[in-house]
């Protein structure tokens, strides 16, 4: 598509208005309730499709499916995401009226650091061609990793610190305790981090490591930058109450991992195909409509396979 810098600008500041009443709408501390995260996931998804749709009206059938590909592969991946941050919540003993606030920061941190990601992607494809190689490889290995790490039981396993989060913890200190939504408190005449920043941090960097891997994801699906960026803000902007709604599902997910690997490595394959083409080797590519009804038939089957599995073992 060719977006002009007005539409560019239109649309993040659109994007503002969206987190800023997301903002307005829990910026009091309290227990998300079912029915809430619900309505708002709903909303999201909604204002999501809505999107799809003007894609459609302004540029056709093509950029719309490209969105409605990477929405949909971006949401599954974000919701293999909530595992982590479960364990995060865990660790570090977040109060649950608090969690919210975490995830709403959390979320904000991922889209900058998303943004900048985009970019980055953006520039290295348009000088070098032969990144796609390297991306459909390493989406590949991803791929085969979450195999893994699903055989090993993953999941299972609790949070650890990354060395960065431990060393910005001793170069500031950290308080005992939480003080409510504060980020820095005054401890024996020190100022120092409040559990509550802490755990925004560990979030934030999580992200990073979740972004190595779905940005290659959707460029596998498009090279627009515009379509990355904002089916990647979609997907993320509804991930705080999605946690809140199936948080007691994630568990009976048990197969997710394996739906996602298939799907990685669906799209590390089409971006080596991609990249063969690119290279003057006639090879078939995948088209966008194929790829979207694929990814959509795997987590079907996989969230079917998974309750099934979950309902036996209960049984």
């Amino acid at each position: 598509m060719n977006v002009s810098l007005s539409a560019w600008l239109l649309t993040v500041a659109g994007l503002c208005v969206l987190v800023a009443a997301d903002f307005f709408v829990g910026r009091k501390p309290h227990d998300v309730s079912i029915r809430e995260a619900g309505v708002w996931t709903a909303v999201w998804v909604v204002l999501a499709c809505l999107f799809g749709v003007g894609l459609f009206v302004a540029g056709g059938g093509g950029p719309a499916g490209e969105f409605f590909a990477g929405y949909v592969t971006e949401k599954s991946l974000s919701v293999d995401n909530l595992f982590v941050f479960v364990l995060i919540m865990a660790k570090f003993a977040v109060p649950s009226q608090y969690q919210q606030r975490v995830l709403m920061v959390g979320v904000l941190m991922a889209l900058v650091l998303r943004a900048a990601f985009i970019a980055a992607g953006a520039a290295i494809i348009s000088a070098f061609s032969w990144v796609f190689y390297l991306f459909g490889a390493f989406l590949i290995w991803t791929a085969w990793k979450l195999i893994q790490d699903a055989r090993g039981g993953g999941h299972d396993e609790e949070y650890e610190e990354n060395r960065l989060l431990k060393s910005v913890e001793r170069r500031f200190g950290v308080a005992d305790r939480y003080h409510g939504t504060r980020l820095w408190v005054e401890e024996n005449g020190r100022r120092v981090m409040t559990p509550m920043l802490v755990v925004m941090l560990a979030i934030g960097f999580t992200d990073i490591l979740f972004a190595l891997d779905s940005i290659p994801a959707i460029y596998g699906l498009t090279q627009d930058p515009y379509i990355v960026f904002t089916a990647n803000a979609f997907a993320l902007m509804g991930l705080r109450q999605l946690y809140f709604l199936i948080g007691g599902l994630l568990k009976r997910l048990v197969h997710l991992s394996y739906g996602l690997s298939v799907i990685l490595g669906f799209i590390g394959v089409k971006l080596v195909l991609h990249a063969l083409h690119e290279s003057g080797v006639h090879v078939p590519e995948i088209g966008i409509p194929f790829s979207l009804g694929f990814i959509v038939l795997v987590l079907a089957i996989t969230t079917a396979t998974s309750l099934w599995a979950s309902r036996r073992e209960r049984a």
